[in-house]
């Protein structure tokens, strides 16, 4: 895993260093040390012991929290040039994009196959991770090679598209982390307690709702499914469901993260989904991504429930 954070790091310091150069930046100083510190959990790693990565995520919030991580003056051709290039690649545009989807499933399935000495090449819980990696560098290169552009042009890219989207793209990382902590700090036993005195927990069918709404709505506090799985699961799906009822952890967890996932249609706390692209669009209702989501969330959610009573106890 270290050479995927390396690399990942490699490229914020890039980001870091051409946002703190940037005279024309309103916030340079400032914005340039935020990326230079989420840089430095990627690269320093374990080195940094948890301690120095909680202190740089306090900075990183204090940075974030005080408006000083403010995005630059984009690197924009003029428009009949950017035109004539729309209109001289047409639909292939389109091409490194899907690639990576595709190349990840067939990367997954060759390392799952890949042996060193009778052993796995890698370890069956990081290959997944290490094939949407590879198929990410294989889309860059496709990128590049399709745009006739070089490696720093795709770094400026990377850096157009990191300060749009602003301290948004670390808030996944940061409600996950959160989540451990709660969970680790014993919440999912506080929600137990809560659930088993408001529910009949007899009966398979409400311990059902209540891990797939709670799901949801959980989510919809923290702003991310990763961060409610840990304290829900823990809760109200391991006790009640697996262990009273017999459900099957694999699917239940399946179902449940996609539960998860509706409750992220539904709210503004997942900035980075729903609020950014309103932002990026320049819409007029900035919960407008919200309204259009919302009907599909709730019908989800409900098809979500369903499954897993049918699912979960075969």
């Amino acid at each position: 895993m270290k050479p995927l954070y390396l690399l990942i790091g490699a490229l914020l310091v890039a980001v870091a260093w051409h946002v703190g150069r940037d005279p024309s930046h309103p916030r340079r100083w400032a914005s340039g040390a935020f990326w230079a510190l989420l840089a430095l959990l990627f690269v320093g790693g374990d080195a940094i012991g948890p301690l120095g990565a909680g202190v740089i995520a306090v900075a990183l919030a204090a940075l974030a929290g005080a408006g000083r991580v403010v995005r630059g003056p984009a690197r924009e051709e003029p428009a009949a040039q950017r035109a004539e290039s729309a209109a001289r690649l047409g639909h292939r545009l389109f091409g490194p994009a899907l690639a990576i989807p595709a190349a990840t499933v067939l990367l997954v399935l060759a390392l799952k196959r890949a042996t060193w000495g009778g052993r796995p090449l890698l370890e069956p819980q990081i290959q997944t991770l290490w094939a949407l990696a590879l198929a990410c560098l294989l889309a860059g290169g496709l990128a590049l090679r399709l745009t006739r552009r070089g490696p720093p042009d795709g770094v400026h890219a990377a850096r157009d598209l990191l300060e749009a989207i602003g301290w948004a793209g670390v808030l996944p990382l940061m409600l996950a982390a959160l989540g451990t902590v709660f969970a680790a700090a014993g919440v999912g036993d506080l929600l137990a307690r809560g659930v088993s005195a408001v529910i009949p927990v007899q009966s398979a069918f409400a311990c059902v709702v209540a891990y797939a709404v709670g799901m949801a709505a959980f989510t919809m506090l923290m702003g991310n499914a990763f961060a409610a799985f840990p304290v829900m699961t823990a809760g109200v799906g391991l006790p009640l469901l697996v262990k009273l009822h017999g459900a099957d952890p694999a699917s239940m967890v399946a179902i449940g993260m996609l539960s998860g996932y509706c409750g992220t249609l539904l709210t503004p706390m997942a900035a980075n989904f729903n609020v950014v692209p309103a932002a990026l669009l320049e819409l007029k209702d900035p919960h407008g991504v919200i309204r259009a989501q919302a009907p599909t969330g709730i019908v989800l959610l409900a098809v979500n429930v369903l499954l897993m009573y049918v699912i979960v106890f075969r």
